[in-house]
Order: C-alpha cells, then sequence, then structure tokens
C-alpha cells in the first residue's frame, strides 16, 4: 500500500498497529479521533469490531466478519474485501453470472468467497469440507441469504471435481509456503480446459494445485493476484483513487520473496 500511495503522489500512509482484544474499542475511537480514512482488521478482531461500529456493507453482514473499515465523516462502514479480492481477479477472466462454482474449504476465505460469487450472479456452488458441520453451515448460509443455489459435498477421500463446473477454489491453507509439495486431495484428471482453477494462497504464487490444473488446459488464477485486488479495493476505498495493481504485485512479490 505505502509503495502505491507514493506511485500515486497520495498523501496519504499505511501503517501497522497491534491492538490487544481489550484496547479494540479505544483505537478504533482513537482512530476516528485522528482522522483515518480507514483500517484493516485482522485477526482476532474480525467479528469483535462488528458491535463498535456503525454498519456493515451487505456481503460483511452475510459474512459476518470484517476486514476493512471505511470512515466517513465519523461514520464508520465495514466491508469484507478477501472474497471482493478473488472477484475481481475472477472477473479478469470469466464473468461469474450464472456459473456454476466448487469451493474447497469452508472457513473465513471460502465464506467471503462463496458470499461474493453467490451475490455476482453465480448459479449454483458447492462447498466440499471435511468437516460436515462447518461445510453444511456455510452451504446453509449461502442458499438461504443469497439467489445461488448452494450444497455441500463430504471431503472423505479423493474428490471428482464435476464435468459441469465452471470455477474451482482452492480456500484451504493447503499447499501454503515456499517449496510445500501438499495438494490438494481431487482427482486432477477431473479437471476440464474450460474451467478456471484458483488458489488462495499467495506464496508461493503456483502452488502444486495450479500446476497441476495449468497442465490440464485450465486457465489459472493465483493467490497473489487476488491479494493485489484485495489492496486495490482496500485502496479505493479509502483514498477514492484506483492504485497502481503493478506497483503492490510488485512489492509483494518482494516481500514473499518471490520471482515469479
Amino acid at each position: 500500500m505505502e509503495a502505491a500511495y507514493a506511485a500515486g503522489n497520495l498523501d496519504f500512509r499505511y501503517i501497522n498497529c497491534d491492538v490487544k482484544p481489550e484496547g479494540l474499542a479505544d483505537a478504533i475511537a482513537g482512530a476516528v479521533a485522528m482522522g483515518w480514512r480507514g483500517f484493516n482488521c485482522s485477526l482476532p478482531h474480525k467479528v469483535a469490531v462488528i458491535p463498535l461500529i456503525d454498519g456493515l456493507a451487505e456481503s460483511a453482514s452475510i459474512i459476518g466478519a470484517v476486514n476493512t473499515v471505511v470512515n466517513d465523516d465519523g461514520r464508520l462502514t465495514g466491508e469484507n474485501t478477501d472474497g471482493q479480492g478473488f472477484l475481481a481477479s475472477l472477473r479478469e477472466v470469466k464473468d461469474p453470472k450464472d456459473t456454476r462454482i466448487v469451493i474447497f474449504g469452508a472457513g473465513g476465505a471460502a465464506r467471503a468467497i462463496a458470499v461474493e460469487c453467490a451475490l455476482a450472479g453465480a448459479r449454483a456452488i458447492t462447498i466440499v469440507n471435511r468437516s460436515p458441520e462447518r461445510g453444511q453451515e456455510l452451504a446453509a448460509l449461502v442458499d438461504s441469504r443469497t439467489p445461488a443455489d448452494c450444497d455441500y459435498r463430504p471431503w472423505t477421500s479423493r474428490f471428482d471435481v464435476p464435468a459441469d463446473a465452471d470455477v474451482v477454489i482452492n480456500a484451504t491453507s493447503i499447499g501454503f509456503g515456499a517449496g510445500s509439495t501438499e495438494t490438494l486431495d481431487v482427482d486432477t484428471d477431473s479437471l476440464q480446459p474450460h474451467m478456471v482453477v484458483a488458489d488462495v494462497m499467495a506464496n508461493p504464487p503456483m502452488t502444486v494445485w495450479l500446476t497441476a490444473a495449468e497442465s490440464r488446459g485450465c486457465t489459472i488464477l493465483t493467490g497473489l493476484g487476488m491479494l493485489v485486488n484485495q489492496a486495490a479495493i482496500n485502496g479505493k476505498l479509502w483514498t477514492g483513487v484506483d492504485l497502481d495493481k503493478a506497483v503492490m504485485h510488485r512489492e509483494l512479490s518482494a516481500i514473499f520473496g518471490l520471482t515469479q
């Protein structure tokens, strides 16, 4: 963010602050008092911040978590840009409207992505998860709170991706970390060239999962691209300016020690 602000000659700063749970309310009051245009929330504050702000954007209300707060003349609105960052990446290669989407995982990233895709017009979403309770809960949430049809599929053995899937997403932490050889327990022979295959992991940008999908002729989306788009969305919410994504991509790559 700092590099993008500098590249755009913007008089903004992006700083990191460690805030203890018991100090969250004071930190928010201080941010307002100092005229901050907004801030990000990471764990453990993504849910705790909700009763301390004035309102929620539609997707944040459904997701039940906030990662970005916007200060509009003292009124604080909570956004969840995790899923919005993915959606921006998806729209670069495919319109989400009327698509069938398969999501592996049922954690925070899966939740945000499922809700955003549903609100963007996805026709059907399948949640695949090891824990039936979490998978069923997420599927029920999306099915009841959005126009999309959403179902849960158990993940007890090697999973075959349905042939009519348009978008397939790894929203788990499997494959995280440079040099990781871990990948999803999925039959990659079931991936078809018409599919868009994505991974939320930014490091490494080319996971084993994405490498396999690319070898099958699929269009791939990296987690690094999702992260850059998320940062760009945050910056636009706070400054009203479209930040230079190329600058952020370069800086994030350097932070992760990436060459790709």
